[in-house]
């Protein structure tokens, strides 16, 4: 459901706790492995243990919340209510892709707080400050090539693909957290081939009015989870403020009546 030397929104907001230095890792290694967990029960679920799946993630969703500070909260929160919207629009509405029971498993809301979180502790992690600028460049080459592979050589092709990663690319070279988009894309990349290979979900042939090609997965499905990123980037710190201030001003109120 985002960090070249501003490897993160800022720094102030996106330092990891002072007491456990090596947690971002740990926290993007635990969220790729619950993907990887959650998506295999999914394959063969029913609703009642979609829905106990969705569970156990909202619960992992808010154990890992506890280690973070109020903007990341806010960021989480944010990039939940926007990607949950954009799912009804992309599935619901317009059809571009289908989830296994024909509904919005209860696991993908939290799952995508998760991926944005993990992508916010990778992007400040040391290895990936230390690498910023070539984390960047190996990221594009490596959408680039999987871009020009899905409209010249993939057996199902992929136009959406190509201007996906059009948008990725665009967002990892000059937008404002390089590295957060640069998580994402590995991030979304693990999770669409992953939810895809196990049959989770499945991308339609065409979209646009039969006009788009699109691969299963497309192959620049990272450029949407860029744009959720940038959102919540946006819209977390602006509501934290506003949250804040209406605290002060009800605060102010209560002390004065």
């Amino acid at each position: 459901m985002s960090a070249i030397v501003h490897a993160g929104p800022t720094p102030s907001s996106t330092a990891p706790p002072p007491a456990a230095p090596s947690r971002d890792l740990a926290l993007g290694a635990v969220v790729m492995v619950w993907i990887a967990a959650g998506l295999a029960l999914d394959a063969t679920a029913g609703l009642p243990m979609q829905r106990a799946i969705g569970v156990a993630t909202w619960v992992l969703l808010f154990a890992l919340l506890r280690g973070e500070r109020a903007a990341e909260r806010w960021q989480v929160a944010a990039a939940v209510a926007i990607a949950t919207a954009g799912e009804y629009v992309l599935s619901a509405a317009l059809h571009l892709y289908e989830y296994r029971l024909t509904n919005l498993p209860a696991f993908v809301p939290p799952g995508h707080g998760l991926v944005y979180l993990a992508a916010l502790a990778l992007a400040r992690s040391w290895p990936a400050v230390r690498h910023a600028r070539a984390l960047v460049r190996l990221s594009v080459a490596l959408g680039a090539a999987w871009a020009l592979w899905g409209v010249a050589v993939a057996p199902r092709p992929d136009a959406l693909g190509l201007l996906l990663f059009l948008v990725f690319a665009g967002f990892a070279v000059a937008g404002r957290a390089p590295l957060v988009y640069v998580a994402a894309f590995l991030l979304t990349t693990y999770l669409e081939l992953v939810g895809t290979a196990v049959g989770s979900w499945t991308w339609a042939a065409r979209g646009a009015g039969g006009l788009l090609s699109i691969g299963n997965p497309p192959s620049g499905v990272p450029g949407v989870y860029c744009v959720l990123d940038a959102l919540a980037l946006a819209s977390g710190p602006a509501a934290w403020r506003a949250w804040e201030r209406w605290w002060r001003l009800t605060s102010a109120n209560a002390s004065s009546a």
